[in-house]
């Protein structure tokens, strides 16, 4: 059955992802951004497709439309960008997901929420399960986006089981892969930068914090898996890659694939808040979805850089001076 699907964000990183395969799928793509982060060529290829829309609207406000499903993946996820205008991040994340739940229950709509592996803060348990309520400061620079994120999770719990809106929520953590924003301010997006232009990689602290890094197509596929599993599992679920690197550890191999001469440098602190550890643990993704990832880090990174150098960052500007 051909559905009309919405999906906010839908121009970003990991909603052109999403759209590609909806519209490969045959579904009807209903496309919505405010293009503050994101990318108009990201959607380029799919303008002149019969079964896609482009809208640009900000989730801030309502949204009049008739759907079956929603994506909501509308919210800056960089930090340099979300700490730009920290009250639009949380008003995007509040006020976007009360829009979206509103139009969901409206025409009865299933709903998918992309919430992020943020809502656990700086973990002081380690890997990070879905039961695990977090070590978040709701003071600090990054609270916009976590106490934002953990905010709209409860919104869409509370539409649940007040107003029998048809959930999904998912946990996301770190992902990367082509049309990933050159200047995002993610440690991925940087190195791989750095490196082809020769100039040092540069370190937040020492480059011992660890994260996971999960290819975007394995993201994808979670995504879609959560959408279409049945409605006695509404998670949340952490979405991520469990094989855990070192900061410097991906540097070192963003230099061996790019072949550069960059050097590694320590050249800023942490940020406050900075976890020094991530990693999903995802065995109640591979119980409930059947899914787990297949890029491994080496072969993702080096589809990646593939498409830096396929691209001319000339013509991509910062979002925002925080990168």
């Amino acid at each position: 059955m051909i559905k009309r699907i919405l999906v906010t964000g839908g121009a970003g990183f990991l909603g052109s992802h999403l759209c590609d395969r909806l519209v490969a799928a045959g579904q009807d793509v209903v496309c919505v951004d405010n293009f503050f982060t994101s990318q108009k060529s990201n959607i380029d290829h799919l303008l002149d497709c019969h079964n896609f829309e482009l809208i640009r609207h900000d989730v801030t406000h309502p949204l009049w439309l008739e759907v079956d499903e929603i994506f909501n993946l509308a919210c800056p996820a960089a930090p340099g960008h979300y700490q730009y205008n920290p009250i639009k991040t949380i008003k995007t994340s509040v006020l976007g997901a009360i829009n979206m739940l509103g139009l969901a229950k409206r025409v009865r709509a299933k709903i998918l929420h992309a919430s992020t592996s943020e809502v656990y803060g700086d973990p002081d348990v380690h890997p990070q399960s879905e039961s695990y309520r977090g070590n978040v400061n709701p003071i600090g620079p990054r609270a916009c986006y976590d106490e934002g994120k953990r905010a709209a999770e409860t919104l869409m719990f509370d539409y649940h089981r007040q107003n029998k809106v048809n959930i999904r929520v998912v946990r996301i953590f770190n992902t990367y892969g082509p049309r990933m924003h050159p200047y995002d301010g993610r440690v991925v997006s940087n190195f791989i930068r750095q490196a082809l232009k020769g100039e040092d990689i540069t370190l937040y602290g020492d480059g011992s914090q660890s994260r996971s890094f999960c290819y975007v197509d394995d993201l994808i596929d979670g995504l879609l898996r959560m959408m279409n599993v049945g409605e006695d599992f509404v998670g949340p679920v952490n979405l991520g890659n469990p094989d855990e690197f070192t900061i410097r550890e991906l540097a070192e191999q963003v230099i061996d694939l790019t072949g550069s001469g960059s050097k590694i440098v320590q050249a800023r602190p942490l940020p406050e808040d900075d976890p020094t550890q991530r990693q999903p643990d995802i065995t109640l993704a591979r119980q409930k979805l059947g899914w787990e990832p297949t890029v491994k880090l080496r072969e993702g990174l080096a589809k990646t850089i593939e498409w830096f150098q396929s691209v001319d960052l000339s013509t991509f500007r910062a979002p925002t001076p925080n990168y």
